[in-house]
């Protein structure tokens, strides 16, 4: 069933490229159809981070005062209806509700009224160069990669929203060796190799074991008990669903301090398909779905071609497929995943209608990746 909402998303940074928040971008005919969507998505409600809210072109309206906005929530107001009295006062009342608040689309000379508390200010740093005079801290958006952030912070921006960081890389010809060692590891799950051998493997980089543990026991998992050892792992969750965890230590391998943005984005991608693979695939795939989407990023997490990392695994051919050639049985939900990162609601619209999804299954899964990447710690 189609609302007529589909949510869009991306992060925010600060100036090391680190996530300090989310942002979603909310695509509806009207406020009051965004809201009752938001509304009914508040269970699912990412609480690491703060959540920037923007309504896209829509004008708010005064039914933003009637919805209470979860706690971590920050409603963007864009600049071009500052010029509107109406929405001068809006504003002046969403402040004296306690709603904390951002500017979108600043332009040098917005009228954001002086008495009124402005936490963030993003501008397309494409047309504003240097953020001097915007209300609260200023954010980068538009950003080409790496480079074009590093420009906009020496301009005086304090942190960006947008995926800028996945583009520029230029992939090596083989993997670092802490990368194969790891890759090792997943083919001997994979190949059912006896369990005293994956340990031996494993304990090869003392920080392997560690950090496995630390995600099988992290809250997005929900286990009662917690799990103490490889062997214990084994037993509480199976060969099958330890090789999702395993990929975890493959997808977070990287050793560059930005790369926690980047797994962010991979483990919501494979959570997202995972969620929504329940509803086409038997309970045997879905961890497949999950590391498809995981791996999807392995080329700027390892700066590796993906080719270069699949080569040298046992995987499932429906994963491999997916990848490498955005064909096959994983393919369609790993696009909508990938277009859930855009601000291109028609091509997610076209490919949640041809998946038979309805908009708030996406929209829940979308938001409920978000919260389980967040709930784990990549540093």
């Amino acid at each position: 069933m189609s609302t007529g909402v589909l949510i869009t998303r991306e992060p925010v940074v600060n100036q090391q490229r680190a996530i300090t928040a989310n942002r979603l971008i909310v695509h509806a005919p009207n406020i009051a159809t965004a809201l009752q969507t938001l509304e009914g998505l508040r269970p699912h409600w990412p609480t690491v981070h703060p959540v920037f809210i923007s309504f896209g072109r829509l004008v708010p309206t005064a039914e933003l005062l009637a919805w209470q906005a979860p706690e971590s929530a920050l409603i963007e107001i864009p600049a071009p209806a500052l010029q509107y009295p109406q929405i001068q006062e809006l504003v002046g009342q969403l402040n004296q509700a306690g709603v904390p608040l951002a500017l979108s689309w600043y332009q040098p000379g917005a009228q954001w009224p002086a008495e009124v508390d402005c936490r963030f200010s993003l501008a397309d740093s494409n047309k504003v160069s240097s953020p001097m005079g915007a209300p609260g801290l200023p954010l980068a958006w538009g950003l080409a990669d790496v480079p074009a952030f590093e420009k906009a912070v020496l301009q005086g921006y304090t942190g960006a929203a947008g995926w800028f960081f996945l583009k520029g890389v230029t992939p090596a010809k083989q993997l670092a060796p802490s990368h194969a060692q790891i890759v090792r590891l997943l083919n001997l799950v994979r190949n059912d190799a006896d369990i005293t051998e994956i340990e031996t493997a494993l304990k090869q980089d003392v920080s392997l074991p560690y950090k496995l543990l630390r995600y099988i026991n992290s809250a997005g998992f929900g286990l009662m008990v917690e799990v103490q050892s490889f062997r214990h792992a084994v037993t509480i969750l199976g060969r099958d669903k330890l090789n999702k965890w395993l990929s975890l230590l493959l997808v977070s391998a990287s050793k560059d301090p930005a790369a926690p943005a980047v797994m962010q984005a991979a483990i919501a991608r494979g959570r997202m398909m995972e969620i929504l693979g329940a509803h086409f695939f038997d309970k045997a795939q879905l961890d497949n779905l999950f590391i498809t989407g995981a791996f999807s990023l392995l080329d700027v997490l390892l700066g590796t071609g993906i080719d270069t990392v699949l080569e040298q695994m046992t995987l499932p051919e429906a994963i491999g497929e997916a990848l490498l050639t955005g064909e096959g049985v994983y393919a369609s939900l790993l696009k909508l995943a990938i277009t859930s990162e855009s601000f291109l609601p028609d091509q997610m619209r076209a490919q949640t209608d041809a998946l038979g999804l309805s908009d708030q299954q996406v929209s829940e899964a979308l938001l409920q990746a978000v919260a389980f990447a967040d709930a784990l710690s990549f540093g």
